[in-house]
Formats: structure tokens, sequence, C-alpha cells
């Protein structure tokens, strides 16, 4: 994209988030926006199709920076040595991809926090990001099963990391948008690396001891892949069982089942009593 471009694109979403925190997101037209941008009603439509296209500009950016990173190293990439894709590790390339997403965030913080309390206000805007979070566990998800060896990349383990690693971005990244001075790179890194480790060896205990979350959830921190309106927890617990320390000792694999929900950050216990047992089909 050249830098005209870029700037046009980065003046237009700045005086929307603008526009629509300081007279409301209804009461915001395209005029408005233009005028705001410096920019004509045509340019604007060139750029956007709608005020609720601009909104989340700045993620069909990130995507396709996400799908460019991944297709350095998926097997077909041109320039890759098939030496250079042995020591790929698809899990890994999957984490920077959303770090790279979290470190826009991160870099563009008035814009992020802005549009994170707008989103807040407008029930349409967070459907919209609801779709934009799982295109981005599609684009893992396929990156996955083009890399991972072949007696896993079609079973459900592409599909679980990908929704995984959303989910845990998703939360703290929310997590951030509330307290912005705060510095959670440092978590984020710790839970991608659980969810590794947890996607490495499903069938039993994990090399490493987890760390047990400081947070006030039952689970590793991260709601629905980090871009979206409320906060969960997904991962592993800390510890393990009674029957998983025997199966363990038996050498045998422990009986567990993963579950991945998202709730708003004060959702009360018999809320996640709830959706846990929704999501166990129970």
């Amino acid at each position: 994209m050249s830098a005209a471009r870029s700037n046009t694109h980065a003046q237009a979403v700045d005086a929307a988030i603008e526009l629509f925190t300081r007279k409301g997101y209804e009461q915001t037209t395209v005029e408005d926006i233009a005028d705001a941008a410096q920019i004509s009603r045509a340019t604007f439509f060139r750029r956007f199709r709608s005020k609720e296209d601009v909104v989340f500009a700045d993620h069909e950016l990130l995507l396709d920076a996400v799908v460019v990173l991944l297709g350095e190293t998926r097997p077909a990439a041109r320039g890759v040595t098939p030496e250079e894709l042995e020591n790929v590790d698809p899990y890994v390339e999957v984490c920077k991809a959303a770090r790279l997403v979290f470190d826009h965030h991160v870099g563009q913080r008035e814009t992020s926090v802005a549009r994170h309390r707008l989103l807040q206000d407008v029930p349409a805007l967070r459907d919209r990001e609801l779709v934009t979070t799982h295109r981005y566990e599609r684009a893992f998800t396929s990156y996955l099963r083009d890399t991972l060896p072949a007696d896993t990349r079609h079973s459900t383990a592409s599909v679980a990391f990908a929704a995984s690693v959303v989910a845990v971005h998703n939360a703290i990244l929310r997590r951030w948008l509330r307290d912005p001075d705060q510095d959670l790179r440092p978590e984020l890194e710790e839970a991608f690396a659980d969810l590794r480790r947890a996607a490495r060896n499903p069938a039993g205990p994990t090399a490493e001891p987890t760390t047990a979350s400081t947070s006030p959830a039952p689970a590793r921190t991260q709601g629905t892949a980090g871009t979206a309106g409320a906060e969960g927890r997904v991962g592993t617990a800390g510890t393990e069982s009674t029957d998983d320390q025997a199966a363990a000792a038996a050498g045998t694999a422990p009986n567990r089942r993963v579950v991945v929900t998202v709730l708003d950050g004060d959702a009360d216990p018999d809320v996640v009593a709830r959706a846990v047992r929704d999501a166990l089909g129970a």
C-alpha cells in the first residue's frame, strides 16, 4: 500500500473513531467522516463501503498481513528450501501471527481503546467483530492444515489450536484495553507457550508445569481470540486431579476434556458453570 493511501486510511479511521465517540455512531454520517479526514465522499467510498467498514478497516489490513506472514512458511512458499521448512514449527508461526495483531493494537493505543469502548455501545459492531474473529481462526486453521504432519493436520487439533490462540489473544487484549498502562506481552507469551505444550502432548500432562493464573476466572487468560467484545478464559488448569496423577503413574492417558467458552469478565459463578455445561453438551 502506498504512503498516500496509508495516510488516507489512517486519517479516515482516526477521524471516524473520534466522531463516533464524540457524536455517537448513529448520529455520525459519512460526510462528517470525510470532512474530518479531509477527503472527498468519493474517496471515502473507494476505501470503505460503509461506516461499519471504517471501524474495522485496521482488521482488514491485519488479516492481509497475517496471511502474508503465514504464507512465508507454507510448503508452497517461494524461496524457502525444504531444509528450512523442516525447522518451521507451525504452532510457533501461528502465535507469531497473533502477536502481530496484538502489537498493532498496542501500537495504536488511543484508536484501539476508543474502538473498544465504541464496540461496547453498538451491538451491531460487536456482531461484526465476531465475524472478524472467525476470519482469523480460519486463517490459522488453514495454515495449520497445510503445515502440520499428515497424521495431525486433518484432526480437530488444528481447529482447537487456532480457536484457543484467538481466544487467549482476545482475552488478554481486552484486559489491556481496560488498562492500557499495563504490559501484558509476557503473559501473552506464557499463555501461548502453554497452548503449544498442550497441542504437542494432548494425551497427558505437559512436560513443564503451567503457572496458575492470578485472575479470578478458572482457566488460562484470554477470551475469544483477542479482539472481540466479551472476555473469557481458555486453557488447562494449573494442577492435576488425583485421577490424572493416578493415570500418569499407571502409564495411561488421563481422562480429560478441554473446554473453550467465552464470557464477560464479571460473569458470576452460575453463569460460568452453565456455560461450561452447555459447552459439554450436558
